[in-house]
């Protein structure tokens, strides 16, 4: 694996910290491909015979197909090696940004005290929807908005460095392969759209905020995340790397922004990181803030499966990454709720978002979930 682009805000990551890095990095590989494909063998070899022996009809429901393969060792071998080595992925993370957070503080506190470009917008007193404080996604402690000190940034340099790890650099040098594929989507999709202002929600880290300031340079972005260290971490990145971008605190099911304020709004895997009413929430607020003829966009990762087997695989980060709405969403009718936040049903969309990273995650005839509509 390929060490990330660099920026002034990266971690450094030493010689030995990399080589565990690395470790986690093939084990997951090892896990995902050498090992995930065994349990459709040991499904069809052995749980759906003996589902059938005794029910006399396959599985059909990704509850019975659970019901069954929790039964195999081989799942059960395969589900604790993932999950351990999940728990010390973000272990070795955590720790190389650990080693450093007083000069991570200080670098934040350098860039953004000289910033000339974007801005910085704090809400003290924001309150975290009850989806965030009772799970800590990724199994990360203390999820991605818990303060750990005075102008904490380590749950964004940790967010930066372990969603390149997690993806082992197949999203790009800076991760922003949602980014890069969403603007592009966009550009072919809607070829008239010149947006004077954007907005992204959810942005974390602003990995996939970047690509549009580069898509429409003359576009004013601003960009909203929960999470403060998330946002001071973003910021001084954007700033370090040229990058103009407004980035402000805020619940995106409540935004203070007005009425038709933006051309176009875009989000990354925020949805499956939310409850069905908080999406509906958050699928009225774009509306209210969108203008006449404006985009919505969602890039989110492909979540729903077309057979109960392997929408039973694709729920395993529901049940033990520590993702509970990840299976919720696959079964939400999505296009339903962007209606009924107020979309017109024949100007919604939902069609694959291509990766546009050099030997991307999701490769030629496959995609990112792409979901939108436009006002």
């Amino acid at each position: 694996m390929k060490k990330p682009g660099p920026h002034a805000m990266l971690p450094e990551i030493s010689q030995e910290e990399q080589s565990r890095l690395s470790f986690f990095v093939s084990l997951s590989g090892a896990a995902r491909k050498g090992l995930k494909p065994g349990n459709e063998l040991i499904y069809e070899r052995d749980a759906k015979p003996a589902f059938v022996a005794e029910h006399g009809r396959e599985p059909a429901t990704v509850e019975e197909v659970r019901e069954v393969m929790e039964k195999q060792e081989f799942y059960q071998m395969w589900t604790a090696l993932s999950r351990s080595q999940q728990e010390q992925y973000v272990d070795c993370t955590g720790s190389i940004v650990e080693r450093q957070l007083p000069d991570l503080v200080r670098r934040f506190r350098e860039i953004s005290g000289d910033a000339k470009l974007g801005s910085l917008e704090l809400d003290p007193n924001l309150d975290i929807p009850y989806y965030q404080k009772e799970s800590h996604q990724h199994c990360v402690p203390l999820s991605y908005y818990e303060e750990l000190g005075r102008d904490d940034v380590y749950a964004g340099a940790r967010a930066d460095i372990g969603s390149y790890a997690y993806s082992r650099g197949l999203r790009g040098l800076y991760n922003d392969d949602k980014g890069l594929s969403g603007s592009k989507f966009l550009k072919e999709n809607f070829p008239d759209l010149n947006p004077g202002r954007i907005l992204d929600l959810g942005c974390m880290s602003g990995n996939s905020t970047v690509p549009y300031v580069d898509a429409y340079p003359d576009a004013a972005v601003h960009a909203i995340d929960l999470g403060a260290p998330q946002l001071r971490y973003a910021h001084a990145r954007a700033e370090s790397m040229g990058k103009r971008i407004h980035f402000s605190q805020q619940n995106a099911e409540s935004m203070k922004f007005e009425d038709g304020n933006f051309d176009l709004v875009v989000s990354h895997i925020l949805f499956h990181e939310t409850s069905r009413q908080a999406i509906l929430n958050i699928l009225r607020e774009v509306k209210r803030v969108l203008k006449p003829g404006g985009v919505f966009l969602h890039v989110e990762v492909p979540v729903r499966r077309d057979t109960p087997f392997a929408q039973f695989l694709a729920n395993w980060d529901s049940w033990y990454n520590n993702e509970p709405f990840w299976g919720i969403l696959a079964r939400t009718d999505v296009q339903a709720l962007a209606v009924e936040a107020g979309f017109d049903e024949d100007r919604v969309f939902d069609r694959p978002v291509y990766s546009q990273a050099p030997g991307g995650v999701f490769r030629k005839g496959d995609g990112w979930w792409g979901f939108g509509a436009r006002k």
